[in-house]
């Protein structure tokens, strides 16, 4: 061995790791594994208590009333002296708001994703994001009362026949509250697609926007469906916009300018403490909830497939 490969070998040594080293090295491994094993865990754990809560009380509930009168009847009274159990009119109103909520939120976060991904400067869009996101900071109540009482007189202005409590306006506020959700995930997919897809289009003579409309958005499609899946899951489960300015009268909705409960309103509504606990008006609660999992749960499953389905590997 000559005397440059005898100095290599022994510098070799004095850099390579102790064992006491490598020891520690994998005892901090193996903790780091467990707990975050440990917090996968949790997650699935709470899941399934949560599924199996709705579903013990639910099977109570459906033991004393019939599935097929809980999805056809028209009339939602579980507290009156003649009950009746149809979940379609809280449903719809569920529906209603969330379709509102997102005939403006699609379009404008679509709009605000592309001038952010691909438009404005980094500076702009480094002031602007962070600034939409903080939307998601502000309490839901705080929405309500907004809906409420500063842009409900604002549209009886426009449309007198729109009443004090309604789903039109807390439908537009749930738009705006899912607006960060939508803007931050399509813009993030937006940015992911390749600047030579780009550079591709711009060769061809596109502009700004055609390279944006035809070649961004069809990159970036599973995202995208995905943040519009994300904000439409959001605005389903919404709580206090529509308890606080939607009214909680159940009724078939069909009229945005009118009022009506949704499945969150009705539950915040019986959640007071005014029904016998364990009642069978009580275990609506539960029919309810496990109503709006499974709706939820459909739109995740819809976002999971369209993800697998056009989802772009570059």
């Amino acid at each position: 061995m000559t005397i440059m490969e005898q100095a290599g070998a022994a510098r070799y040594r004095r850099l390579a790791p102790s064992e006491a080293f490598l020891r520690r090295r994998a005892v901090i491994a193996q903790i780091a594994r467990g707990v975050l094993f440990l917090a996968a865990a949790l997650s699935i754990f709470i899941t399934a208590g949560i599924v199996y809560i709705l579903l013990y009380d639910s099977i109570l509930f459906f033991q004393q009333v019939s599935i097929i009168d809980f999805l056809t009847d028209t009339q939602w009274t579980p507290v009156f002296d003649q009950p009746r159990f149809g979940i379609m009119t809280l449903v719809s109103g569920t529906l209603m708001t969330t379709l509102i909520g997102l005939l403006v939120a699609i379009p404008a976060g679509t709009i605000l994703a592309i001038y952010l991904s691909e438009f404005s400067a980094h500076r702009t869009r480094e002031i602007v994001k962070p600034i939409l996101e903080l939307l998601a900071g502000v309490p839901t109540v705080a929405f309500g009362y907004f809906a409420l009482f500063f842009l409900t007189p604002i549209f009886q202005r426009f449309i007198p026949e729109l009443s004090t409590f309604n789903l039109l306006v807390p439908g537009i506020v749930i738009g705006i509250m899912i607006l960060p959700y939508i803007v931050s995930v399509a813009e993030d997919a937006m940015r992911a697609v390749p600047n030579t897809l780009r550079e591709g289009a711009f060769a061809l003579g596109f502009t700004r926007l055609q390279t944006a409309v035809r070649v961004v958005i069809p990159g970036a499609f599973s995202g995208v469906t995905a943040a519009y899946i994300l904000g439409m899951s959001r605005a389903v489960g919404e709580t206090m916009v529509v308890a606080i300015a939607a009214g909680q009268q159940a009724r078939l909705a069909v009229n945005p300018l009118e009022g009506a409960a949704t499945i969150t309103a009705y539950i915040v509504q019986i959640s007071l403490g005014d029904v016998p606990h364990n009642s069978l008006a009580y275990l609506t609660i539960f029919a309810a909830g496990l109503t709006l999992f499974l709706i939820t749960l459909a739109f995740n499953l819809i976002a999971f497939w369209l993800r697998r389905r056009y989802r772009e590997v570059y």
